[in-house]
């Protein structure tokens, strides 16, 4: 920590904000045993920073680029509620209908305490579902059948579990299968899978280039998350057996840097006040609707900040995290492809130095 305190006093000089983040950033990425880290700035029309830095692997020599790819874990919540919010406004859902509107045969065998629970409730993390976050979880059947299928046996098996009763005074549960039962119902309203929506959505629609689980490394150079095993990185090759246990809508989706800046710079528009692929008012309700955690999106509201802030670690390989500035309209990005303490604190004094940059 002492070489990191160190850090944090040099690149006082005039160089360009630009400047003075690669040398900062790749200095923390040094001290903090990274591989890789990229990073942007952007405001709702510009990339203000934008930079890749280090390796794919920390047992390759192949240099970081642009056109790396990153597992976002978490950060598929946002794009998840995204494409929910599409058919909100088509008027196929409601963020108030609820789940056994649209799933009545599966109420008698359910817990009654999951009877009202809405849309919204279950991208909010209030309707008290199982968290599904990796540890203590209860033992899962072997489901099987395609994709939807075994989520929708995933779903019906989440209803017989007794409901999780908020912390206070968070007011919410993380449940990344909560977020199973809310694509349920966009499933069923939609008639096509979560993966197909992704492709509609994201890569016709938008653009955007998202592809599923973890980046291929195999048969083209790109990154490779990296494990902590006793102190020392282990390079994940993407030939892994990784399944998110039929959580995929809450954290399965990879993208590259830019690209996850053009979505992010969708939500900059939208909160202020300009329409695009979603209305205006839906983004507000996105990011603002539940105190806390809202649709996607943790929602900070403190010390005259407001936030909406997410992270993910892609099964402990990757971390990637997302600030963005409501008051300001301007979002931090950091991506990285490792997950430890180091990591979390090198990406800690990064985005702080970033929003130093532009205060």
């Amino acid at each position: 920590m002492r070489i990191i305190a160190t850090i944090l006093t040099l690149f006082t000089t005039s160089l360009s904000f630009g400047q003075r983040s690669i040398q900062f950033a790749d200095s923390l990425r040094q001290v903090c045993k990274i591989p890789e880290i990229s990073y942007a700035v952007v405001d709702p029309k510009s990339i203000l920073e934008i930079a890749a830095l280090g390796l794919h692997s920390v047992d390759l020599p192949d240099q970081a680029t642009l056109n790396d790819r990153f597992h976002i874990g978490s950060n598929t919540k946002a794009m998840t509620a995204f494409m929910i919010a599409k058919y909100v406004e088509k008027g196929r859902l409601k963020w108030t209908t609820r789940f056994f509107d649209l799933f009545p045969e599966w109420k008698e065998k359910s817990k009654p305490e999951y009877s009202e629970i809405t849309l919204q409730e279950l991208l909010s993390h209030r309707a008290g579902i199982w968290p599904f976050q990796g540890e203590g979880d209860p033992t899962i059947p072997d489901f099987k059948g395609t994709n939807p299928e075994k989520r929708k046996q995933f779903g019906q098996f989440v209803l017989t579990l007794d409901p999780v009763n908020p912390d206070e005074p968070n007011a919410f549960i993380y449940s990344n299968a909560g977020y199973t039962l809310a694509t349920l119902m966009l499933e069923k309203v939609s008639g096509k899978s979560w993966e197909q929506l992704v492709e509609k959505v994201f890569n016709e629609d938008l653009k955007l280039n998202v592809k599923l689980s973890w980046p291929e490394n195999q048969k083209q150079k790109d990154t490779w998350g990296h494990q902590s095993e006793n102190g020392k990185l282990i390079p994940v090759p993407s030939t892994v057996d990784y399944h998110l246990d039929y959580t995929e809508p809450a954290g399965d989706i990879n993208i590259k840097l830019q690209d996850f800046a053009k979505f992010i710079q969708l939500n900059l528009q939208g909160l202020s006040g300009h329409n695009n692929y979603l209305n205006a008012k839906t983004y507000q309700f996105i990011h603002k609707g539940f105190e806390k955690y809202s649709l996607g999106w943790y929602n900070i509201v403190e010390n005259e900040q407001e936030l909406s802030v997410h992270s993910g670690t892609g099964a402990f390989t990757y971390f990637t995290i997302v600030h963005i500035d409501r008051l300001k309209n301007r979002a931090y990005i950091i991506f990285t492809n490792s997950f430890n303490q180091d990591t979390q604190n090198g990406v800690r004094l990064l985005m702080r130095r970033l929003k130093q940059n532009y205060e």
